[in-house]
């Protein structure tokens, strides 16, 4: 058996994994999509089954409002004592010198919940996470921020104790344990005891293509006591082009039962184009950064070594004593929204999905429209993720609007800046419901069609929506009977959904592409669509 990387594919980045018992757990980040910190569960390293997500109440997570990869940063997950540990960033600033940050702490006896109301912990900087040591103190580590434009930002690795009876921080323990080595930019944190020493495990070169994952030691957790690891990096592909696996780095280590080790990490799979050299351009990724397995064996010395190189491997073998578990080979998924609540697979955005954005069941998603898709505040969007570079989403739509200002329809996205969508509108001067199609390219919006909008019939009670990705390039195309297709003639540039393209303009590029549901009344009234038979349907995953 093997594990074939990515484990968990599409946007599932920075991943935390432990093992409790014969279960191996992983949290990831969400950003600024709710719910909080995505969960999944296996017992052999390759199939990962998701759970129930931990943060799903306003009272833990407030994002109203954040900023496009704001949100939710890096979780930690532990287990001690019984019981599981999450430590997890709110950020509230993304671009410029500050990185508002507020860390918190909650905990549960079991992974499915209940888990507790959060504990405010600190604001140092964010990618926090929690050591439990073997004489049963415990330690804050994390990234930390400096906002001074004369210092670099990425102040080193803060160590801090943490007070279990008072359920609080200790701000007088505080003091750097490591500064990174001159790649900088040390991020993502976590700390283990093992063989008489401390390791820490820690990301640097910022998460593109330069990412890695460094490691130092110490026999003790005094101030700048940790040595770097001979070799280092433990894990990187800035020297591996042509790897199919790139960005490695920021994650976590785990043994299993019988004395195995693996390393979780993010990673990313790119493209190009055609016209672009295999030099100079590594490609863009609107998957957004996955996550990957990869194997450790130990040298003489005593220090982690990636099996096959520090590049990695797309296929690593699975545990020796993996118990093998089932689970669909695909990601697709079909919804008739017979169920009141929105199943696994679907994410809103900042908030929770409630009364103020729609109603689900009975076989119709009922969104009511806000904002437009640029908004932070107010937005109905109910979207899940790209998990392969070729698939059809397909929906049946029911809306009918009396302005322009009022739109429903389908869209790919990334995050406000950058999106596209097919969707139903009204044309005041045919007074005709008509179909258009339109971009918004870093605020830049081109509606497509204009007076060739096509008009809907007025007989016709509802249209079909399709998107069709096809790893480079996606386009769209309607029908009126939900068999009889037609193309609208436009091909989009699928980089455009992508963390390396928002990144050359934006400093949020942590996400990935998404394909949802959507509805718009900039006129206030709340027209209301009805969604029926999402269909989410992958062909293939070209190597």
């Amino acid at each position: 058996m093997r594990i074939s990387n990515p484990v968990l594919r599409g946007f599932n980045a920075d991943p935390s994994m432990i093992r409790v018992r014969d279960t191996y757990y992983i949290a990831n980040s969400t950003f600024e999509w709710w719910p909080g910190v995505r969960l999944h569960e296996s017992q052999d390293l390759v199939h990962w089954r998701p759970l129930t997500a931990p943060l799903n109440r306003v009272s833990q997570l407030d994002m109203r409002g954040v900023p496009s990869s704001g949100g939710v940063w890096a979780p930690d997950l532990s287990y001690a004592d019984g019981r599981f540990w999450l430590v997890y960033g709110d950020v509230k600033v993304v671009n410029g010198a500050f990185k508002d940050c507020t860390n918190y702490l909650v905990t549960a006896d079991d992974i499915h919940g209940p888990w507790s109301e959060p504990i405010r912990v600190n604001g140092v900087g964010f990618d926090a996470s929690l050591f439990h040591d073997d004489d049963g103190r415990k330690y804050l580590i994390q990234q930390t921020w400096d906002f001074r434009e004369y210092h670099h930002p990425f102040d080193g690795i803060t160590l801090t104790e943490f007070d279990t009876q008072g359920m609080r921080l200790m701000p007088e323990t505080a003091r750097t344990i490591w500064r990174g080595t001159d790649v900088k930019t040390v991020e993502g944190p976590h700390l283990y005891k093992l063989n008489g020493y401390y390791y820490l495990f820690a990301a640097e070169g910022g998460t593109m293509f330069e990412h890695q994952e460094s490691v130092a030691r110490s026999r003790t957790l005094d101030a700048l006591s940790f040595e770097v690891m001979p070799g280092n990096p433990l894990l990187g592909n800035y020297d591996t082009p042509d790897s199919y696996l790139q960005k490695q780095g920021h994650g976590a280590l785990v043994d299993t039962p019988s004395g195995e080790w693996y390393y979780a990490s993010l990673c990313a799979r790119p493209w190009r184009h055609d016209t672009e050299p295999s030099r100079g351009v590594r490609g863009w990724c609107p998957l957004g950064r996955e996550t990957s397995i990869q194997k450790i064996e130990w040298d003489d010395a005593l220090w982690p070594r990636v099996v096959g190189g520090r590049g990695g491997s797309r296929y690593v073998q699975a545990p020796r004593d993996a118990i093998e578990t089932i689970v669909p080979a695909d990601a697709s998924q079909h919804d008739e929204f017979d169920d009141h609540e929105l199943g696994r697979d679907w994410n809103t955005l900042r908030v929770p999905f409630g009364d103020a954005m729609g109603t689900v069941g009975e076989g119709s998603l009922e969104l009511r429209g806000q904002g437009s898709l640029g908004n932070l505040f107010d937005l109905s969007l109910v979207a899940r993720r790209w998990q392969t570079y070729t698939f059809d989403a397909t929906v049946e739509l029911s809306f009918k609007p009396d302005c322009y200002m009022q739109m429903a329809g389908l869209t790919n996205y990334y995050n406000d800046l950058c999106w596209s969508w097919i969707f139903v509108t009204w044309d005041e001067r045919r007074s005709k419901r008509v179909i258009e199609v339109a971009q918004n390219d870093f605020n830049a919006y081109t509606s497509f069609l204009r007076d060739r909008a096509i008009e809907i019939p007025d007989e016709v009670g509802s249209v079909w929506f399709r998107t069709s990705i096809r790893k480079r390039s996606y386009a769209y195309a309607y029908s009126f009977d939900g068999t009889s297709w037609k193309d609208i003639p436009l091909v989009f540039d699928a980089k455009k959904l992508s963390d390396d393209y928002v990144s050359q303009r934006y400093g949020g590029f942590f996400t990935g592409a998404f394909v949802g549901l959507a509805a718009v009344d900039l006129a206030g009234f709340g027209k209301t669509a009805s969604f029926r038979h999402f269909d989410y349907r992958e062909i293939t995953d070209p190597a």
